[in-house]
């Protein structure tokens, strides 16, 4: 094998993400004196595409020179497009998205030209990157799914790994949070398997964004730092900083103030060719909120303008929802400088205005009602707040819940409902506790610490202030923590009050709090203890599903850590312990497994105390059930997680709207076991389909079995399906099962179904109708249990009208019709389907590197393929066969019959309208409107009478009515 090229060499780096590497051994070719026009320009691309990698756009300009436009010589489409979709990957670099949309659709156009699948991948995937920008969901999903069913045809792993990146993204930001997660572990998966590791890198930082988004602080900065040190191994600057960005805003949630000024300031310090204004202003915004939480406002004053200036000098071209970030903080920053005043007027104008985000819109109100509260207006704070926490759905944003529930109380409180307010901070605590905010949990331990400080109950305020001491301290919080100190110093001058006794009105905010916590289910444990622990007088009270003996989880806690938690409940479950040191609730069961709540008793309980346990386990139990009943229903297997952007099997290309509808109704199917009937000319690829279907399936893990019903003569069909007994006929010398019987447990495929014989159809049908059999020679029927998935070619309205297949069998088998659309009707597609062909015809044969010239992809894509996907399969396979490694294959490789039937040098000059009429007329499509315009005519004529039409075609009425459903052919009725 002859030693790689340069550019071979340089394409390889770029495959890895070392475009440092790429742009050395590329700036050294292209200075090659002996290089050719097309040489150049596909040094020049690459090296544009390495320069791209490393955020220098003044050497990606350079390299690529004019836009193809203003290039005077004739070039391939293919270059065209690439050259098009390079200058538009630069204008999106530059924030110039719309001119990115209009220089990426003319190399979408291009590459179609060129029917050259990797370009119309890369270019939708271009393009899904500028409509994400701009915030248009819609059409982002739209172009990765076809950018994903190009680069699976050519196998680009790498640029599918973006795209499965890219999806994650937009799915995360739609709120289909578990869609994002697996679609960015498959983008892991794929760079992981090529190398990538500048992919792998972006992966990385995309699944912390999401994880955040997910309050999995943890895990997100785990996923952030490791995105850093790739980047960092790379050399990659801007992206870099945007990882460094993302740990910062993570740390900050951790409350781990320091290290996030560490990784914000290096973002900041982070050289790059360009200046990528958003991810500044998002460094400034973190830093603002960082001062914000420390009380020094003049610092957070400084960093938002900083930030607003950074967004600003991005331009129009950024998304509005930094603005509205900056906004908000802005109007969070005059609530903690106490310009209540400021504040409110800041708020209500972000409420007013057009295109807010919702979350930014209800932030927003939260500052509002804060505010009226420091202007003592408790009436109109109580009532749009309760506006605003009647729109709230806690699953979506239990933050923002999270911060309603502490003004809730804080309303309450000032309103004179002290058993409110506590139960509603107290579940503020709850939540945030739960979802790792430290600073905000800090701030409702500090006014739950304040309220129980005016009501009794000493010990537990200096649990909660102690709670709130500690978390200001460790962040520099010096506002707050002196805020805490003063309301510790109030709580060591009172005298230690009992604690007050139960009321109604505590009894039912209790109620109501472990109501609202099952909206959230790891928060309903926590509540549950901590309502059980109130009722019963006790600091301390553990939930746990008990999976064995000795096999505990813990759900739930209160006055306890983790470790203790699980230690406490071991010893109250072990046999040795003193049964009256605990007191064990049952609260129903977690699946097979009863729930328990344990709580210490040194002393019997109080009759009113069992009964007040025993009413808060019933509402917990009620809860935990709805919680179960709300969690979605999951897919039979994780992998089908990856939807449309996989493919259903290998060379199963849906790059049309016709093949579309049939991976709809595919999917659709997964969850059931009904009967199937696939309809379509030969070679469409109806097995594939039926396959398709069986792997989706709940049978995925049985046998899927095809059979085709014209390959055995009829006297023995009914043995080979059904099975004999030994000694049933002449030659049957043992049991035979028979398919129906060999495929138990998956799928029976029964192909061309129109041609099993008349006498075997009524067994087939008791198959289907009571999944029994009758083996030839046995006298009982016997159980099988298969779904069995039928195709034809055939006309089987014709056959049922002829009387060649029964009419009972056609209903029950097209209990689901799909419809496989010819290849003529999925041009679109042609491309993809030859390269993957390709593809897979030189891994079988052992012959690397085989391309199609763009004569032959225009001839393949010309031709109106009358045998359909298998013949475009033959085709390719036998022009590769007859090849050598390496070779291009031109028309001249291609069989006689698609070179004679359309002039290779013509096609670039027909129109394609009448290519399109050309290829129209095929046997199929002409039979089906002769018999439309008989059936017509013949209707027309008999005024609509179905009976005297059916008798002057020689059908029956019923061969008549479904010829007329499946031809689409009306009619006026009149009486028969």
């Amino acid at each position: 094998m002859p030693p790689a090229t340069p550019l071979e060499q340089a394409l390889s780096a770029l495959e890895q993400g070392d475009a440092v590497d790429a742009s050395r051994l590329l700036a050294a070719a292209l200075k090659r004196p002996a290089a050719s026009r097309e040489e150049e320009l596909a040094i020049r691309c690459a090296l544009a595409e390495a320069w791209i990698l490393q955020a220098d756009i003044t050497k990606a300009s350079a390299a690529l020179g004019r836009t193809p436009d203003l290039l005077r010589e004739s070039l391939e489409p293919a270059r065209v497009a690439a050259l098009w979709r390079l200058h538009g990957r630069v204008a999106y670099m530059k924030g110039e998205q719309s001119r990115a949309i209009a220089l990426q659709v003319r190399a979408l156009k291009q590459a179609e030209l060129a029917h050259d699948s990797r370009a119309i991948g890369l270019s939708h995937y271009e393009l899904g990157l500028c409509y994400n920008q701009v915030g248009d969901r819609a059409i982002v999903q739209e172009h990765i799914a076809k950018a994903a069913t190009a680069l699976h045809a050519v196998g680009d792993r790498r640029h599918l790994a973006f795209v499965h990146s890219l999806s994650g993204i937009s799915l995360a930001q739609a709120g289909r949070t578990d869609e994002a997660i697996a679609a960015l572990r498959q983008a892991e998966r794929l760079a992981t398997t090529v190398g990538a590791r500048d992919v792998l890198a972006t992966v990385c930082g995309n699944q912390a964004v999401v994880a955040m988004m997910l309050h999995r602080y943890e895990q997100a900065a785990e996923l952030a730092a490791r995105s850093v040190a790739l980047h960092e191994a790379l050399g990659s600057g801007p992206r870099l900083a945007i990882s460094l960005a993302t740990l910062g805003q993570i740390h900050v949630k951790l409350g781990d103030l320091t290290r996030a000024e560490a990784a914000l300031h290096r973002a900041l310090e982070v050289r790059s060719p360009i200046q990528f204004h958003e991810t500044t202003g998002a460094v400034y915004d973190t830093l603002a909120q960082m001062h914000l939480i420390r009380g020094d406002h003049a610092r957070a004053r400084e960093y938002l303008e900083r930030a607003g200036d950074a967004y600003g000098a991005f331009g129009t071209h950024t998304n509005r929802w930094y603005e509205w970030s900056v906004k908000v903080l802005q109007a969070r920053l005059e609530l903690r400088a106490a310009v209540p005043q400021e504040a409110l007027r800041l708020a209500d104008a972000i409420r007013a205005a057009e295109g807010v985000p919702p979350v930014d819109a209800s932030q927003a109100e939260l500052i509002a009602v804060e505010a009226l509260v420091h202007l003592s207006r408790i009436e109109e704070a109580d009532r749009r707040l309760r506006t605003l926490v009647d729109r709230l759905e806690p699953r979506e944003a239990p933050a923002i819940w999270a911060e309603s529930l502490r003004l809730r109380g804080l309303v309450q409180a000032r309103a004179g409902e002290a058993a409110e307010a506590y139960h509603d901070l107290a579940q503020s605590c709850s939540v945030f506790d739960l979802l790792g905010e430290r600073y905000e949990a800090a701030v409702s331990h500090l006014a739950l610490g304040q309220l129980v400080t005016t009501t009794g109950g000493r010990t537990l305020a200096e649990r909660h202030l102690a709670a709130a001491t500690e978390v200001f301290s460790a962040l520099g919080a010096e506002r707050d923590r002196q805020a805490a100190h003063d309301a510790q110093l109030v709580l060591s001058i009172q005298e230690d009050r009992p604690r007050p006794q139960a009321s109604p009105e505590s009894e039912d905010a209790i109620i109501r709090r472990l109501v609202d916590a099952a909206a959230l289910p790891d928060l309903l444990g926590h509540e549950t203890a901590a309502a059980l622990a109130e009722a019963a007088h006790t600091d301390l009270a553990i939930l746990i599903v008990e999976r064995g003996p000795g096999d505990l989880r813990v759900i739930g806690r209160a006055g306890c850590d983790a470790a203790r938690a699980l230690a406490v409940a071991q010893a109250a479950r072990a046999a040795d312990a003193v049964a009256q040191a605990w007191h064990i609730e049952p609260i129903g069961r977690a699946a097979t497994h009863p729930r328990l709540a344990i709580l210490p008793c040194h002393q019997p309980l109080e009759p009113a105390t069992r009964r007040r346990l025993r009413t808060l386990a019933v509402v917990a139990r009620q809860g935990f059930d709805l919680c179960a009943a709300r969690e979605p229903v999951r897919a039979p297997d994780a992998a089908s997680a990856q939807y449309a952007l996989e493919p259903l099997l290998p060379g199963f290309v849906c790059a049309s709207a016709a093949m579309n509808r049939v991976t709809e109704l595919i999917r659709r199917l997964q969850g059931n076991d009904l009967t199937v009937l696939i309809t379509g000319e030969s070679g469409t690829g109806k097995e594939l389909v039926a396959r398709a279907i069986h792997v989706g399936s709940q049978r995925r893990a049985g046998l899927f079995l095809p059979y085709n019903c014209t390959t055995t003569a009829r006297d023995l069909a009914d043995s080979q399906l059904f099975g004999h007994r030994r000694g049933a006929f002449t030659g049957a010398v043992s049991d035979a099962p028979g398919l129906v019987r060999t495929a138990a447990s998956g799928t029976l495929f029964l192909d061309e179904i129109g041609d099993l014989p008349i006498d075997i159809q009524p067994k087939l049908l008791r198959v289907l109708e009571q999944q029994e059999i009758m083996p030839v020679g046995e006298t009982r029927p016997q159980r099988v249990d298969v779904r069995v998935i039928a195709a034809t070619n055939a006309d089987l309205e014709q056959r049922v009208a002829e009387g060649t297949f029964r009419e009972d069998l056609y209903y029950r088998l097209s209990v689901i019709r799909i419809h496989v659309p010819p290849l003529r009707d999925r041009r679109e597609e042609i491309p993809h389907l030859a390269t993957f062909f390709l593809r897979e015809s030189c891994d079988r044969l052992n012959k690397p590197d085989v391309r199609l010239s763009p004569g032959a992809l225009q001839l393949i894509a010309q031709y109106w393929w009358p045998g359909n996907v298998r013949q475009l399969r033959n085709e390719i396979q036998r022009a590769v066969a007859m090849s050598a490694p390496g070779d291009t294959l031109s028309p001249e490789h291609l069989s006689p019959e698609l070179s004679g039937v359309i002039d290779a040098d013509a096609i670039a000059a027909a129109p394609p309208s009448s290519g399109g009429r050309r290829r129209s007329a095929n046997l199929a499509s002409a039979v089906s409107q002769v018999e439309r315009d008989l059936i017509q005519s013949t209707l027309t004529r008999h005024g609509g009478n179905i009976s005297q039409t059916a008798r002057e075609l020689g059908l029956t009425r019923r061969g008549l009515y479904l010829k007329l459903k499946r031809l689409g052919v009306g009619r006026k009725v009149s009486v028969n």
